[in-house]
């Protein structure tokens, strides 16, 4: 391409090994990098104002065109930690429930699994940017991302989300994959990939430079997170995407 490539990335912590190469490599001169929330980085490459982004799976069917591009995603094998529904009281009294706005993904997980696995229907609220203190009594909320992680220590209740879909199916899941809303050139997605791994052997750097209290950094980048996205979570993706089709729109 005549011009840098508009790469949109993610401002939590679990993208962190897989920034780390981005900014740290000569690499990155080639790239414009820009950082937001998934849902935002979605609606940027769905406007083509950018060119790949780490964007939530359940948008991808929304692209014209679509190109899983890395073989790093931000996935589950088990617990996850920071994507969870959190309460009060347990999950079966919860009569109305806000929907983190940050992540479509999630927000559908959600809704997949509280029909499907827990058989409920409580009232459904969109979130505005203070939802997260209106968590009290029978009214609960989908959390994802660094407020999750500290959320944890906060509720009574913590129902991680990957774990009750890994339970429910048998698969691992998958929340954001780099995608590229156009074709883009084979050198660039080598070398992209190159970077994204390099952060993976300097975990214990990473983890100190991000002095972060609330959780502890190394078992979520090695533990929590999987960041390899093999034919089981390819598989994942599948099925979920024809669990949301089947979905009333909210």
């Amino acid at each position: 391409m005549d011009r840098k490539i508009r790469v949109g990335a993610v401002s939590y912590l679990n993208t962190l090994p897989m920034v780390w190469g981005l900014n740290q490599h000569d690499f990155s001169y080639g790239m414009d990098i820009t950082y937001n929330y998934p849902a935002k980085v979605a609606e940027a490459l769905l406007n083509d104002e950018l060119d790949v982004g780490l964007i939530p799976v359940a948008m991808i069917p929304r692209l014209r065109e679509s190109h899983i591009i890395s073989s790093y995603c931000i996935g589950a094998t088990g617990p996850v930690a920071s994507v969870c529904i959190f309460s009060e009281v347990p999950l079966e009294q919860v009569t109305h429930l806000y929907l983190d706005y940050q992540s479509r993904t999630s927000v559908n997980l959600a809704r997949v699994l509280l029909q499907e696995y827990w058989n409920l229907a409580p009232q459904l609220l969109p979130a505005g940017e203070d939802f997260i203190t209106k968590i009290s009594g029978t009214t609960a909320a989908v959390v994802i991302g660094d407020r999750a992680l500290i959320q944890r220590s906060v509720s009574a209740y913590t129902y991680d989300l990957a774990e009750v879909w890994i339970r429910h199916t048998g698969l691992p899941f998958v929340f954001a994959a780099w995608v590229a809303n156009k074709l883009l050139p084979d050198t660039f997605i080598k070398r992209f990939n190159q970077a994204l791994g390099e952060g993976f052997s300097h975990v214990d750097e990473i983890v100190q430079e991000a002095a972060y209290t609330a959780y502890d950094l190394k078992k979520y980048f090695t533990e929590d997170i999987s960041y390899t996205l093999d034919d089981a979570k390819l598989k994942a993706i599948q099925l979920f995407h024809q669990k949301i089709s089947l979905l009333p729109p909210l």
